[in-house]
């Protein structure tokens, strides 16, 4: 508080000494205490203020004194000798303080991404950076096509790359994904709704493509759009937000309740040596009570319970012919 109370004489007495010379002290005064208020407030605003507010306000300060600058050579015909330099000094407080002030309010909508996104040609919303791994599955330009997913892809080269040397493998499984995955993204620049922006951006110094890909959507403040775990996880770790593709099926999925009855055809023994194994569609898996002798058959089941995990979900179930008997059984007592 001392501080800034000299801080304040100081300016004052400063201005009063300046008004002395010029012959107009209490101007000088008034002037200088002005000037210190100014700076008071200034500090006050830039102490909460983050760096890219700071940055902004300067901006702002730097226009609004050339703009008095501007202005001062016609209005200073209209006065002369100290009264000249008088007027310079108001133009200058007021254009500049109103200057900081506006770049300081419209600091608080600014961000470096922002601005890197603005020199490359980006729109700053709704940035999705596309792994190579969403790319190949497919599903994305599904989803975009539905009208699920709008605005900005963005390829970076090193995908693009990536893309490439798989579409050129000497393993034909290999090659035929990657071929698969430069027709999606075909499919995808064609659709209306998503606009597909390739950039040049590369990271030298990060050998992996996956910390690369997180530190792009670091600077451009996007998001990534991949069904690859490992990658999810160390984007989230770092503050990067995902979109998984896995996710977003698993979440899809029809909900099944206990009850319900289903048609599944058993392909395999479980880890019970009375149960059986089946799949839906969507690869969900399908524990069967009591359907050791029935693998390769269709058969109907009822839905006994339900359960989530981490690898997704399984659904236990038992054979609709031996829910009977035991219903029949019950009723029996």
């Amino acid at each position: 508080m001392v501080a800034r109370i000299l801080f304040l004489l100081v300016f004052a007495a400063g201005g009063y000494l300046l008004g002395v010379r010029a012959e107009m002290p209490r101007e000088g005064l008034g002037l200088g205490t002005g000037i210190g208020v100014l700076g008071l407030v200034m500090e006050l605003l830039f102490s909460k203020s983050k760096a890219a507010t700071i940055f902004s306000g300067l901006i702002g300060l730097t226009l609004g004194i050339l703009f008095a600058r501007l202005l001062y050579y016609p209005v200073s015909t209209l006065f002369s000798g100290a009264y000249a330099d008088y007027v310079s000094v108001v133009l200058n407080a007021v254009f500049g303080y109103s200057g900081l002030l506006l770049g300081l309010r419209k600091g608080q909508d600014f961000s470096l991404s922002g601005l890197v996104n603005s020199l490359k040609g980006v729109d700053e919303e709704n940035l999705k950076i596309l792994d190579t791994s969403a790319i190949i599955d497919g599903r994305i330009a599904d989803v975009s096509e539905a009208g699920f997913v709008e605005g900005v892809f963005i390829i970076p080269q090193f995908i693009l790359q990536e893309l490439q040397h798989v579409a050129d493998s000497a393993d034909s499984l290999k090659r035929a994904r990657g071929r698969r995955g430069l027709d999606v993204l075909h499919k995808i620049q064609k659709m209306s709704t998503i606009k597909v922006k390739i950039i040049d951006e590369d990271f030298p110094k990060i050998k992996e493509v996956d910390s690369k890909l997180v530190a792009l959507a670091k600077m451009l403040n996007g998001k990534i759009v991949t069904n690859d775990f490992n990658l999810n996880k160390v984007a989230e770790l770092q503050g990067v937000s995902v979109l998984n593709i896995n996710e977003l099926a698993s979440a899809l999925k029809p909900v099944v309740l206990p009850g319900e009855s289903m048609n599944v055809f058993v392909v395999k023994e479980g880890k019970e040596s009375s149960q059986g194994i089946a799949y839906l569609e969507d690869g969900t898996m399908v524990v069967v009570d009591n359907a050791r002798k029935l693998i390769n058959k269709n058969i109907d089941v009822t839905v006994t319970s339900v359960l989530q995990t981490t690898a997704g979900r399984m659904i236990f179930t038992k054979p609709r012919e031996a829910l009977d008997r035991e219903e029949l059984k019950m009723a029996g007592h």
